[in-house]
């Protein structure tokens, strides 16, 4: 019979390796190198317009303002930030359905148009 019980030291870690700190202080302005080019893979903060959005603004005569640009972003930072992925954006008398993960509004149209209208494909909405 055994009378000893071995009981292994635990694994120390090595000297080599930079601590999280090092990392750290290593990387510029406090981000990973993964972040800043993940940051620069990620699509610009705007909004864009497909080609079927720019014929509707057009033959609808709507027209947006740098303010109502802005907006139109805030909304869709803002179903971004919850998980939305195709949201209607309600922004006075006009109504845009936008993809949020692509930033792109798909379709745009007026108050005549949205009256009766079903919209059908959105998970969000917001109204302003």
């Amino acid at each position: 019979m055994i009378d000893e019980i071995f009981f292994p030291q635990p694994i120390q870690p090595s000297s080599r390796q930079p601590s999280i700190k090092q990392v750290q202080e290593k990387s510029i302005g406090g981000e990973s190198p993964f972040a800043k080019i993940l940051e620069n893979k990620l699509p610009s903060q705007g909004v864009k317009f497909s080609q079927h959005a720019q014929e509707r603004l057009k033959a609808r005569g709507i027209n947006l303002t740098e303010t109502d640009m802005k907006k139109l972003e805030g909304a869709v930072d803002s179903v971004a930030q919850k998980g939305g992925k195709d949201s209607l954006v309600m922004l006075g008398d006009a109504a845009f359905v936008v993809s949020v993960k692509n930033r792109t509004v798909v379709t745009a149209m007026d108050k005549t148009q949205m009256a009766g209208n079903v919209f059908t494909n959105i998970d969000s909405a917001v109204i302003f």
